[in-house]
């Protein structure tokens, strides 16, 4: 059993530039696992890759080597490696879950069939709510009734904060493996989470009650990154960047008392976990953070994707639903909503984001429909109710 190696589900933005490079620099190999089988290659070839950490006009470069890779189709190899870690990392979106999952599963099997009962840690990277319960009932989908799933795999909810610069073509073509991070690299993971013990990794930063931190993420720093876009296409409707609109001082005390109310909603769903002040604190750091220039992050890339992101569960709705629940203050939230609903931004070749083109169709029937049919928003007691 090697206790300083990971496997790292994933060879995406998040896999090299956060899991891989906070492992890496803790002293463990790094295998990374992706269903791009050009970017295995290389990594195979090269067995290092560059991070450049972009904080404004600086820059510095961190060199990960002790790497290699394997491809999401050669499953022996992945299970053989997986037989032989006591830790692994999901960075593969939703959808990539559900191809990695079956391997997994087949991995567990074959693990405790030569090893008995040794248990495995499962880092979820993921930027879901309740990634926890949605990839332990797909696990059981794969397992036999009698696995003991609980007792042999730690799921490990995290709360991804990390934001990754965007990278041209031209960055991409320069050096397929190496990637751009900011930089912030805390990674707050579930304490109570791991079943073995939890690595000896500076940037790790565990919690009791996880469910808070991934609350935090989603109420302030998700929600404040989509009002800034959404308010900042309201307002300056040709800018791209959103450091570009947080430029302008209203629009920035919009967005912070905007992100201020979802903390006031977030502190009374967790109030042993959060002091106002801390949350202030955060929210302003959050918005140093989005002003960073070289993170080159565009209002349509924030603000794209109109149905995930006015979804009941995501940025601003979750939010705002608990307010009311709560009986707290939302109107700005639902102004940052209602400004969601009138986004209109393009990418850089001027295409719209592709389901974004049924949302506008959808959208023409008013404001009250997207609150009531997308939204899934109580519309008699949303406009009742008020400040």
């Amino acid at each position: 059993m090697n206790n300083k190696k990971i496997v790292v589900i994933g060879a995406g933005k998040i896999g090299r530039s956060f899991i891989g490079q906070v492992f890496n620099r803790s002293g463990y190999e790094v295998l990374f696992v992706d269903i791009n089988r050009s970017l295995i290659d290389q990594m195979n070839r090269v067995k290092a890759y560059r991070v450049i950490i972009k904080d404004g006009d600086k820059e510095e470069t961190v060199r990960i080597s002790n790497i290699k890779g394997l491809c999401l189709e050669d499953e022996e190899r992945i299970m053989e490696e997986l037989k032989h870690v006591s830790i692994v990392s999901l960075s593969v979106g939703q959808q990539g879950l559900r191809t990695a999952i079956p391997i997994i599963a087949k991995s567990l099997l074959a693990r405790r069939k030569d090893y008995g009962n040794m248990p495995l840690d499962i880092i979820i990277a993921e930027n879901m709510r309740n990634a926890d319960f949605f990839i332990r009932e797909e696990l059981r989908k794969y397992l036999p009734e009698d696995y003991p799933l609980d007792q042999l795999v730690g799921l490990v909810e995290t709360s991804i904060g990390k934001m990754v610069p965007i990278m041209t073509q031209e960055d991409i073509k320069e050096d397929p493996l190496q990637v751009f991070a900011e930089p912030y690299n805390s990674l707050i993971v579930a304490k109570k989470s791991f079943l073995n013990p939890i690595p000896e990794v500076p940037f790790l930063a565990p919690k009791e009650n996880i469910k808070a931190w991934v609350d935090r993420k989603l109420f302030i720093h998700n929600l404040g990154h989509a009002t800034a876009a959404y308010l900042g296409y309201q307002t300056h409707p040709d800018a791209i960047y959103i450091s570009e609109v947080l430029d302008d001082e209203k629009l920035l005390r919009d967005v912070r008392q905007t992100m201020l109310q979802a903390a006031d909603i977030l502190q009374a769903l967790y109030p042993d976990e959060f002091t106002h002040q801390q949350l202030e604190e955060h929210i302003d750091d959050l918005l140093h953070r989005f002003r960073n220039r070289s993170l080159g992050d565009t209002l349509f890339r924030v603000g794209c994707d109109l149905y995930r992101k006015l979804s009941p569960e995501d940025r601003l709705v979750a939010p705002l639903r608990a307010a009311l629940n709560l009986n707290k203050p939302y109107l700005l939230i639902l102004n940052a909503i209602e400004a969601g609903i009138s986004f209109r931004g393009k990418d850089q070749n001027g295409n719209y984001y592709p389901s974004d083109k049924i949302f506008f169709e959808e959208a023409k029937k008013g404001n009250r429909h997207i609150l009531e049919k997308v939204c899934q928003l109580p519309i008699d007691l949303l406009y009742t109710k008020n400040d």
